[in-house]
């Protein structure tokens, strides 16, 4: 197994690398203190084509696979988690419409996606349905050649910001399979009925959109049923969580490199007793562990992606990896802000960035205890 990366993707790292750390700098602290989405950095991305780079360059991207993507997600992580979040979050879904919808669909929204002229977002979760999305109680209901969504969503990304999103609605509630009760529909914001109210206080991410979403009424064509095809939302879902969970270990990969470079930075130039930080053994082995962890989660993570992109769909191993990548990215950036002591406390050293961001990572696309489920029912069978 070749475990190096080829020229064009060590090209794709050291460009997104470049690119977050010439134009997120300046602009972090604001974004993060205000809650600023950078929507100027945002475009820049876009004509750069670091957003939806996976879509094909048919419909405006770029082609690329899986695990350049999650080259990307690690580099502006690794600079800045929450303009990373915002940045990556505007194609949320697109993976779903180019690989599910109509012809129709893809032309019609991915190029604009990708250009940075629209933003969109995934809208699954409900106030009583987080993990559990056969839970949920938003209604699509069809009349004629239109359908009528009722129902909220929470903490939906850009659902106060963004152009259109991708809701799942139950759609058939008489079927008796629950998994087959769900269908996917591209909803513009602009539409009557339609609500997105920012979510404030959020521990870290800032700059990224989270809202409070609802429907009343809101009226759609009926071509706005993604793949024009009701009941397949559930399936299409589980999908894309396959890609998501992937790139977002990216993520954690990213959080964890860049609290572990600041780290050794500062015990590199930070004295006590007369000697710098680097020179007490307990502090050289506390980065011993760092570097350890942090290479674990790229070989789970990059091998997942490497996976995904030979066709090679282990729903085990993307768990897997999505879970230790949280989980050790969290044990990283808690030893790095320790390794800062009390200055770690403190926004000017940059450090406590990483520490809240970092925990939202073994939550969203499926909390650590949902990828130890998968997992144990991949080895176990299902109970």
């Amino acid at each position: 197994m070749d475990f190096g990366l080829t020229d064009e993707q060590k090209d794709i790292k050291y460009a997104a690398r470049d690119f977050a750390e010439k134009e997120f700098s300046d602009i972090a602290e604001s974004c993060d203190e205000k809650e600023i989405f950078p929507r100027e950095v945002w475009k820049k991305a876009c004509q750069l084509g670091f957003v939806g780079s996976f879509v094909e360059p048919a419909y405006g991207g770029s082609g690329l696979g899986l695990l350049d993507y999650t080259l990307i997600a690690e580099e502006f992580w690794r600079v800045d988690p929450g303009i990373g979040q915002a940045l990556f979050s505007t194609a949320f879904g697109a993976e779903i419409i180019e690989k599910h919808g109509t012809e129709e669909q893809k032309t019609s929204y991915l190029p604009a996606v990708v250009r940075g002229e629209k933003i969109m977002g995934l809208a699954t979760t409900e106030p009583d349905a987080g993990s559990d999305i056969t839970s949920i109680k938003t209604t699509a209901v069809r009349q004629g050649d239109t359908y009528v969504i009722n129902g909220s969503k929470t903490m939906i990304g850009n659902g106060s910001i963004g152009d259109f999103l991708l809701v799942l609605c139950l759609t058939n509630p008489e079927r008796p399979k629950i998994h087959d009760r769900f269908s996917f529909f591209i909803v513009e914001t602009g539409r009557v009925g339609y609500d997105g109210t920012h979510m404030h206080g959020k521990m870290g991410l800032r700059a990224y959109d989270s809202a409070d979403v609802s429907f009343d009424g809101v009226e759609i064509p009926a071509t706005n049923l993604l793949g024009d095809v009701e009941g397949k939302g559930f399936y299409q879902a589980m999908d894309f969580f396959n890609m998501s969970r992937t790139w977002v270990g990216g993520f954690a990969l990213g959080a964890a490199q860049g609290a572990m470079e600041k780290a050794i930075r500062h015990i590199r130039e930070r004295k006590q007793f007369g000697h710098p930080l680097s020179h007490f053994q307990a502090l050289r082995f506390k980065v011993a562990e760092m570097a350890t962890y942090v290479e674990m989660i790229r070989n789970m993570v990059y091998k997942a992606a490497w996976n995904m992109d030979r066709g090679l769909k282990d729903h085990k191993l993307v768990a897997m990896a999505k879970w230790i990548a949280g989980s050790l990215a969290v044990k990283v950036v808690d030893e790095a802000l320790q390794l800062h002591g009390g200055y770690g406390y403190f926004s000017d050293y940059g450090i406590e960035k990483y520490y809240r961001a970092v925990k939202a990572v073994e939550i969203y696309e499926g909390t650590k205890e949902i990828e130890k489920h998968i997992i144990s029912n991949e080895i176990l069978g299902r109970e």
